[in-house]
């Protein structure tokens, strides 16, 4: 769910100018929570960079020509390293990260091979470390924010969700290990994991409503999340000055994790 154009243009007035320190990239940026992420983010003031495949703004997005866009498949690392010096030149540098590209399959375990698996580590994960690595040196001498858009699904056992699991698993351990090695350059590495949002990988899912109702009875808040309730939380640790804060995993699950 994203903000709708009223609404953006009504928050935008209240805004700021466009924050100097330079621009935010968002990775799988096109759509879902990557979209309404970038959206958030140009509406509290800030200069983004959307990375997506198809190198297009934020769906929805209200002034489509005031994001920084390019094309990137952040599976390939030569991608990556391309885009963030182009990134880097038009925003007048790089101050924060976002790595919130992704994959979702789901396959019986006895099925999976070896290539589907290391593809959706290669996308999910090792992109991750590659990015992170790759924007440590626009990070001003004052350090630099990462924020790693991780999953609930790290800490469960999910049939068919083997390979996904895993590599959300990976997101956090590498969120802890760069927060730690970094901490020293001023660079706060922080994972958000979503529980069940409402986005396009859910969409067919929640139109079941038998599927939909057994969901929402699980949640304590008896609903799925919004993507913009993603964003907003992200913003929200890209805008305020909190450094002691860095190597967690925060759940946004309504609860979903911790019922019993």
């Amino acid at each position: 769910m994203l903000l709708s154009r009223s609404e953006s243009r009504r928050f935008r007035m209240l805004e700021p100018a466009v924050q100097a320190g330079g621009a935010v990239i968002v990775t799988g940026a096109s759509r879902g929570i990557g979209a309404a992420t970038a959206i958030e983010l140009n509406r509290r003031g800030f200069s983004v960079g959307c990375l997506s495949r198809a190198g297009t703004p934020p769906d929805d997005a209200d002034e489509p020509d005031v994001y920084l866009c390019e094309a990137c498949d952040v599976a390939e690392e030569v991608e990556i390293t391309r885009a963030f010096a182009s990134i880097a030149e038009r925003g007048g540098g790089i101050r924060a990260l976002v790595n919130n590209a992704g994959i979702h399959t789901e396959t019986e375990s006895e099925a999976l091979t070896v290539e589907d698996f290391e593809h959706v580590m290669r996308v999910n994960a090792t992109s991750v470390m590659a990015a992170s690595r790759e924007v440590l040196p626009y990070f001003a001498e004052g350090g630099g924010k990462i924020i790693n858009i991780g999953s609930f699904f790290d800490k469960l056992g999910v049939r068919r969700n083997l390979a996904y699991c895993a590599s959300k698993a990976a997101v956090g351990a590498i969120t802890r290990c760069l927060a730690v090695e970094w901490a020293p350059r001023g660079v706060q590495v922080i994972n958000v994991a979503p529980g069940y949002i409402e986005t396009d990988i859910t969409a067919e899912f929640m139109e079941n409503s038998k599927a939909a109702a057994w969901l929402s009875s699980r949640i304590p808040l008896r609903r799925i999340g919004t993507s913009i309730e993603v964003a907003r939380l992200v913003a929200a640790l890209i805008s305020e000055d909190v450094p002691f804060m860095t190597g967690e995993t925060i759940y946004l699950d309504g609860g979903h994790g911790m019922a019993v």
